[in-house]
């Protein structure tokens, strides 16, 4: 249908390694906005070829090795920007934003944060307090906004396979749940709880350490799909596809992905 609206959220831990389950998963659902993380690839690298080649427009922000983020657009992305703006924010490729069909798409992938001793944590930390700067500066909560990514947080006890365990830890942490917290209040829903506001053992990451994580159901639920309420009272379905992360060599994540019915935006 013309007026639905399908954004997917996939990190890929390298897009290049993971190119053909990318594209054979594009081929499959046909997202209008397929937004993906840890590409790991300078811009100059980017397989921009390949994603043309599917019916692709690509808006990527990279670095070598690490990190980088793209949004693989059906129509031509507008407005591109990469990057907060804000002052030693902008060392990592973590940020990429376009206007897609109406809608402002914006793509992060959250630092890690290492351990909750770190200064790395301390990072992540003030990066979501810049991310609500940034949201703040340059939309309003009435803004047809779609917020998504790997935030490497699980909000919630339903979120992690064994919370009591994990409570405190990295990705688990109370402070974590206070800044994402305070991005959230800024004006956001999350829209996979709104369509499986009670459904437990919904992962969208499962540790290559752990053996047969999937079939265990040993995961997290990191990586998100969040709308402003004009977006998200437009929501119909969203769901976590867990059919890549049992293929070969796959990334240790999978796809989240939502639609939208967004006529009259």
């Amino acid at each position: 249908m013309q007026d639905r609206f399908r954004v997917a959220t996939f990190n890929a831990n390298s897009l290049r390694s993971r190119l053909e389950i990318t594209s054979g998963w594009l081929r499959k659902h046909e997202p209008d906005a397929l937004c993906i993380q840890e590409t790991r690839v300078v811009d100059e690298a980017f397989p921009i070829a390949d994603i043309q080649e599917l019916g692709y427009h690509a808006a990527f922000v990279g670095q070598k090795s690490f990190n980088g983020v793209a949004i693989l657009s059906r129509t031509e992305p507008e407005d591109v920007v990469t990057g907060l703006g804000i002052e030693g924010m902008d060392e990592e490729a973590r940020i990429v934003r376009a206007r897609i069909r109406g809608v402002e798409v914006v793509n992060t992938y959250v630092p890690q944060g290492t351990s909750p001793d770190s200064p790395r944590f301390e990072y992540k930390l003030n990066w979501f307090a810049a991310l609500k700067e940034y949201f703040n500066r340059d939309f309003t909560p009435q803004t047809p906004l779609v917020w998504v990514g790997d935030f490497n947080v699980a909000t919630d006890p339903l979120d992690v396979y064994d919370p009591d365990a994990m409570q405190g830890s990295v990705c688990f942490h109370p402070d974590e749940h206070k800044a994402l917290s305070s991005v959230k209040e800024w004006g956001f829903v999350d829209v996979f709880r709104k369509h499986h506001p009670d459904e437990p053992r919904q992962y969208s990451f499962f540790d290559y350490r752990i053996p047969n994580a999937v079939k265990r159901g040993m995961g997290w639920r990191i990586d998100h799909i969040w709308a402003t309420a004009p977006l998200a009272d437009k929501s119909c379905a969203s769901w976590i596809d867990l059919e890549p992360r049992s293929m070969v060599k796959p990334s240790d994540h999978t796809f989240v992905v939502a639609d939208f019915q967004v006529d009259g935006l």
